[in-house]
């Protein structure tokens, strides 16, 4: 099928945009070892947003993988998993900021390297979020695609290198209109002493809101009551 948009982002990239209800996103990691740092809002309520708690404990999991969903703060769900080729993607170890890259890999601002400088992913998340009318407060705890962390029986966190290949992808579907906010920049786990760009593509594909027995309704029962919830959202929102 052919994509309706197409982008490729470089470096520590960043972008933002609007994707409609039913149709799909696919992340592809062109150079392996990618982390795609993800934030979404619902477009017509922006005070709704992905929440973390809530899809761990409602779908009983520590990461995300096909076919589960990602559910917001107000029982709804944003977007399901349906086709993934890493199966592990982090979603408790949050984003690096300015101070963490300056401790890790050192100085290296625009006007000494101009593009090829150290972004970190909560500048470049505000930077995003500001582009839409929201800002600081809206941060909330962030997904990592294409990261994988573990936890021993301490629940001490290590970050596993590898995760990702070239040609990996994961793809999700919108179950309403949803605010992407992304950024291409480090897992704050990741032990690589160098500062290392990745190349991912974006692309949105048509397509259309889940049957009944879709497999991300049917994988826990809080998946299914949360989209009864979009459905009476949408009958009673929509003209």
């Amino acid at each position: 099928m052919t994509p309706l948009f197409t982008k490729v982002l470089t470096g520590s990239g960043m972008w933002s945009g609007i994707i409609s209800r039913g149709k799909r996103l696919r992340l592809t990691d062109l150079t392996g070892g990618a982390n795609v740092g993800m934030l979404l809002y619902h477009t017509h309520e922006r005070h709704e947003r992905y929440n973390m708690p809530d899809t761990l404990k409602g779908q009983h999991i520590f990461y995300l993988r096909q076919p589960y969903c990602l559910h917001s703060d107000m029982g709804r769900l944003l977007a399901s998993i349906t086709s993934d080729s890493v199966g592990w993607h982090d979603t408790v170890c949050g984003h690096s900021n300015a101070k963490t890259v300056l401790k890790k890999y050192g100085e290296n601002n625009f006007q000494k390297s101009h593009n090829e400088w150290y972004r970190n992913a909560h500048d470049g998340f505000l930077i995003e979020l500001a582009k839409w009318g929201l800002g600081k407060k809206d941060l909330v705890p962030n997904l990592n695609f294409f990261s994988k962390v573990v936890s021993d029986d301490d629940g001490n966190l290590s970050f596993v290198p590898g995760n990702s290949k070239p040609g990996d992808h994961v793809e999700l579907r919108f179950e309403l209109d949803t605010l992407v906010i992304l950024n291409t920049c480090q897992h704050p786990l990741d032990p690589n002493p160098v500062y290392r760009s990745t190349e991912v593509k974006l692309e949105v594909f048509a397509g259309s809101p889940p049957k009944p027995d879709d497999a991300s309704l049917t994988i826990r029962p809080e998946n299914f009551r949360a989209h009864e919830n979009n459905l009476t959202y949408l009958a009673l929102s929509q003209s």
